[in-house]
């Protein structure tokens, strides 16, 4: 596949210093170009980009789509993702929000043609009822789209030893299986895609470029990991 969008942006020199420095996980950017691919958006799209984090999804929304993008994130401050909106000239496509997905969210029923989370939902969503609350914002015909990172396969006896270093007991990596169990608990939408994303290791890689201490905190456990557990999983449900 190819990721025409996040590739000509990391090409220039600036904004590839900018991707690595606002990277908070896998690249939401790349992920993101990934999953819009299975969806129509156009320049009258209205997105909910729920847990946005510093902004990367809401730029390739707001840039390569045209898609007017409500930012909504409960750890980022909406004033810095509107001065890096501001400085990426789509300040007037995206509208940076503080939310809390857990405490209900501040928009009308229906409002939404896409909720899109991407590197975030598996936080705040690894439960029965936040799906359930999240569809009232989209419209009939809408569809739910999220990218989390997971796992290739369940852990039969528990985490590995070699990777015990670095997931907790509560670790919430799940398998796309798990995923797909999950929505599938939820009356009143229709999952048409559940897949394991192809830009997994690319994401991955990305991500460890970045100078954040996360990153190069993360560098041992993907060395360890080898390619061996970790996938994005994708899950896209059509609201009915």
């Amino acid at each position: 596949m190819n990721y025409t969008f996040t590739d000509q942006f990391i090409s220039d020199r600036d904004n590839a210093r900018f991707l690595r420095a606002t990277m908070m996980g896998p690249n939401a950017m790349r992920i993101s170009e990934e999953m819009a691919s299975f969806l129509a958006i156009s320049g009258n799209s209205r997105i909910l980009d729920l847990g946005c984090g510093m902004g990367l999804s809401t730029l390739l929304l707001a840039r390569k789509y045209g898609a007017s993008v409500f930012a909504a994130d409960l750890w980022i401050s909406p004033t810095e993702n509107y001065e890096r909106f501001k400085n990426s000239g789509i300040d007037d496509k995206a509208i940076p929000i503080l939310a809390d997905a857990d405490k209900g969210l501040p928009f009308a029923d229906e409002y939404f043609d896409i909720l899109f989370s991407v590197d975030a939902y598996h936080y705040f969503g690894s439960n029965e009822e936040m799906l359930p609350s999240l569809i009232k914002y989209v419209k009939r015909g809408g569809h739910i789209a999220v990218a989390v990172p997971g796992l290739k396969h369940k852990f039969e006896n528990g985490i590995p030893e070699e990777m015990r270093p670095f997931l907790p007991n509560n670790a919430n990596f799940y398998t796309t299986g798990w995923w797909r169990n999950l929505w599938e608990k939820t009356d009143g939408i229709q999952i048409i895609v559940c897949r394991e994303m192809d830009c997994c290791k690319q994401a991955w890689d990305e991500w460890l470029t970045s100078p954040s201490p996360y990153a190069q905190s993360d560098i041992e456990m993907i060395k360890t990991e080898d390619g061996r557990y970790f996938n994005l999983v994708q899950l896209i449900a059509k609201v009915k």
